[in-house]
């Protein structure tokens, strides 16, 4: 299941996951959809500057087509935040903890 484009009410003790801590969970998440977000920036920044020019002249510039549905596109792709959270519930994302490993290794 992929996920969704719109928000979703959700019940925070499955939220936890793994973590068993609702605030460890959340700063995971965070994490993970900050990646995600540079990546999709990276991405889509490279699909545009196929389209820059070289001059900053302002009657120079016009509307571009393709460059409007690759904006389009983008734009229907589900936020960071929500992908981060489908990640985190399917078990997708990798994460650990060096204060918790410290502490078991004592």
């Amino acid at each position: 299941m992929p996920a969704e484009n719109t928000t979703v009410t959700r019940d925070l003790r499955y939220m936890e996951g793994s973590t068993e801590n609702i605030y460890e969970s959340i700063a995971i998440i965070a994490k993970r959809a900050n990646q995600i977000s540079l990546n999709v920036k990276e991405e889509l920044n490279a699909k545009l500057q196929e389209f820059a020019t070289s001059s900053d002249n302002l009657e120079e510039i016009f509307e571009n087509r393709e460059q409007i549905e690759i904006s389009k596109h983008y734009e229907r792709q589900p936020k960071p935040s929500l992908v981060a959270i489908h990640d985190f519930q399917e078990g997708k994302v990798y994460f650990r903890n060096p204060a918790k490993e410290g502490e078991e290794e004592k």
